[in-house]
């Protein structure tokens, strides 16, 4: 089966020009690790830390050390041969264990694990920080063989750039003279026991302009990196290119996935003597290839090819489409529609088991899911899996697509921990329960309702509202309650409900509400949903998110200073938005490893990939609109904005540091009520193990309850 490799993200330098360039007098900020940009960054994390690492941020703290070191929540596997393998942290072990355990006694409550890498362990052999980045293991061709070799990505201090090492699973060693990549950001996937893809930094000219690697080599054991085959080049101005082998057994092929842009792709499928087919498909679908089959799901409108010279199809973006893949390669364009689209209904994602496809249908943000069966002939028997719950977030994933139809199903919401069961959709037994997490705090008497706030063009934006008691409806008797807003609106991602154990914890048991808003920019309702904010419409994002706030204030669930708003990454380029264009709807604001300097944002690492999301800064795209939603350059000496507290990583590689330290420095020349902490270690995630991500979680609960005040307004 196809499957679009994990691999990590690759970023250029900033560039290291301490020089103040005329409106930006921070710009040496982008300078990561220079002497002056890290005396400052030391200085905003201990005035931070003494402001706000007291007592009760100590409790704070100790509370999500332990939720994130707890022994009993569930060891979430992928099952590999006769084994199930998991990465586990704790508070013995803070950059984790890979180990394994046999797949029958992963059933059991408490399974005898395996340790086969320790990354605390190694990182003490080596003198290193290595944070645990993944492993790839090669299927044997003999399906009765043990499987012994995997590729184990490590990176330095969490960020995107890896290397990758070829380990032993029989001896639980790394490989002498195996297998081994550089330091760079990329990857490695098998082919066989002795050939891989590499895609990585192979020198000058090895990179798109963005960053990413746009050189594939097929690479021999035995043989230097630098005497690989070169089996693609992508142009520099492309996004980036990977290979990777199929190893469905009676069906292996081999991809490249090259990327043009962000929502801009083709899929190459390479034959053995060179030879090379294109998917003759639109460039912004999503295409999978598994087994016999071909699956497109549409991201744009496509009047498809006309079948047999008849009338062209019309079909709208988040139809999924079928056809067999060897027709398809014949010419035949005659696709058998799956799934259409309505106002309410959008196709969240699709699984594969051995002989069913699974559809993830979301319906006004609740999930549904559908067993079709394959069928070359007329249309796809269909079953609703009515044993699933139609609340909360429920998820299914196939154990072995290969060779099984059971699947791991995963049921949560907002106040309900995690259940993991085991569910053959073969058979008519319902899921059988394997394991359940810890409950983290009680949530005797906490509800959680779906509301729709109506944005400024009329639109209904959805949301969920958790609150700390049974009260749901505007009752001048009670006291409003401090409230947390959170969003993201971007990159066609789906905010669904999952156990908050740390909001739980931190927020609603002392009180709090806690919200979640579904706007324009996400895929709560698939494609159309995401194309509505995105370049010029990003402001309909920044609308839906006000007018949230603002149904949360009208309908007496809060006031304006009891209103709290946070969000990271794309998130964080909305609360900068938030905090520009409509500081007077909230009084305090968590920015997390944000984009914020939208001028700058495609010359600083990553950020040259993402002007599909966002727009090109060096075209009129600065003068139309760009510059309309740049949080940086839209900062007012006359305006009074709500307290902030940044926060970001300095071995963040995908978004710079720089948007975040910039902003500060700039807001805090300006007087503003503004709080900065830059965690030295995580990457984009922002922390590296689990004592980072109490210490950043509990400095952001901790401002939040400084500055919207305690319960019932104390």
């Amino acid at each position: 089966m196809y499957r679009l490799p994990a691999f990590s993200l690759l970023a250029p330098a900033a560039e290291e020009g301490g020089s103040t360039v005329a409106g930006d007098d921070y710009r040496w900020l982008e300078a990561v690790d220079s002497e002056a940009a890290l005396a400052w960054v030391e200085t905003r994390n201990l005035e931070t830390r003494a402001r706000f690492e007291d007592a009760d941020f100590q409790t704070l703290e100790r509370g999500l050390r332990e939720i994130f070191d707890a022994d009993d929540r569930i060891p979430f596997a992928v099952k590999r041969g006769d084994f199930a393998y998991n990465f586990w942290q704790d508070a013995e072990h803070p950059r984790g264990l890979w180990r394994r355990t046999p797949w029958a006694e992963y059933r059991q409550a408490r399974p005898a694990w395996e340790v086969l890498i320790d990354v605390d362990a190694l990182n003490a052999e080596e003198g290193e920080n290595w944070v645990w980045h993944g492993a790839r293991c090669l299927e044997p061709a003999d399906p009765n063989a043990p499987w012994e070799r995997a590729l184990v990505a490590l990176s330095r201090g969490g960020a995107d750039a890896d290397v990758t090492r070829e380990f032993d699973l029989t001896t639980g060693t790394f490989v002498v003279g195996g297998f081994e990549r550089p330091e760079a950001k990329g990857g490695l996937g098998w082919i066989d026991r002795d050939r891989v893809y590499v895609y990585s930094d192979f020198g000058d000219g090895s990179l798109t302009d963005s960053g990413y690697p746009r050189v594939v080599k097929r690479w021999r054991r035995g043989e230097p990196l630098d005497a690989a085959e070169t089996v693609f080049e992508a142009a520099p101005s492309d996004l980036m290119a990977v290979a990777f082998h199929d190893d469905t057994r009676g069906f292996e092929r081999d991809f490249i996935h090259h990327a043009l842009g962000f929502y801009a792709q083709r899929l190459i499928e390479l034959a053995p003597d060179g030879e090379r087919f294109t998917l003759d498909l639109p460039l912004s679908a999503e295409v999978d290839v598994h087994r016999e089959w071909l699956l497109v799901l549409l991201r744009e409108p496509w009047s498809g090819p006309s079948p047999a010279g008849g009338a062209s199809d019309e079909y709208p973006a988040g139809a999924l489409l079928a056809i067999d893949y060897a027709r398809f390669k014949a010419g035949d364009r005659d696709f058998r529609v799956l799934f259409t689209p309505t106002a309410h209904r959008s196709l969240e994602g699709f699984e594969w088991t051995r002989h069913f496809l699974v559809l993830d249908v979301l319906e006004d943000v609740k999930h549904r899911f559908e067993r079709l069966e394959p069928s070359q002939q007329g249309e796809w028997p269909r079953q609703a899996l009515n044993a699933l719950p139609e609340t909360g977030d429920v998820g299914l994933a196939a154990i072995d697509p290969d060779a099984s139809d059971e699947v791991f199903v995963t049921l949560t919401d907002y106040l309900t921990p995690t259940t993991l069961s085991l569910w053959d959709l073969a058979g008519d037994a319902p899921p059988q329960s394997l394991k359940q997490a810890p409950q983290f705090f009680d949530a005797n008497g906490m509800q959680v309702e779906q509301r729709f706030a109506i944005s400024a063009d009329g639109t209904r934006i959805p949301y969920f509202l958790v609150l700390p008691d049974g009260r749901q409806e505007v009752d001048v008797s009670h006291e409003t309650r401090p409230t947390l807003l959170y969003g993201y609106g971007g990159f066609e991602i789906s905010l669904t409900p999952h156990y908050a154990a740390t909001a739980g914890r931190s927020w609603l048991a002392r009180g709090g509400a806690y919200v979640v808003a579904n706007i324009r920019g996400g895929g709560e309702y698939g494609p159309r949903w995401h194309r509505a904010a995105l370049k010029e419409n990003r402001h309909k994002a920044f609308e839906d998110f006000a007018a949230v706030a603002e149904a949360l204030v009208a309908t007496g669930v809060t006031r304006v200073d009891q209103l709290g708003i946070q969000g990271g990454s794309n998130g964080g380029l909305l609360v900068g938005n938030m905090i520009t264009r409509y500081p007077n709807h909230f009084a305090a604001a968590v920015c997390e490893v944000p984009l914020l300097d939208m001028q700058r944002y495609h010359r600083l690492l990553a950020g040259a990939s993402w002007m599909a999301e966002y727009g090109d800064p060096d075209s009129d795209d600065w003068e139309n609109f760009l510059q309309d939603y740049s949080p940086y350059h839209n900062l007012r000496d006359d305006v009074v904005y709500p307290a902030v507290l940044f926060t970001t990583s300095t071995r963040d590689d995908r978004v710079h540091p720089g948007h975040a330290r910039k902003m500060m420095a700039r807001m805090e020349a300006m007087g503003g009520d503004v709080h900065y902490y830059e965690n030295t270690e995580g990457g984009h995630g922002g922390a590296a193990d689990n004592a980072q991500r109490a210490r950043l979680g509990a400095l952001a609960w901790r401002f939040l309850w400084d500055r919207l005040g305690g319960v019932n307004g104390d």
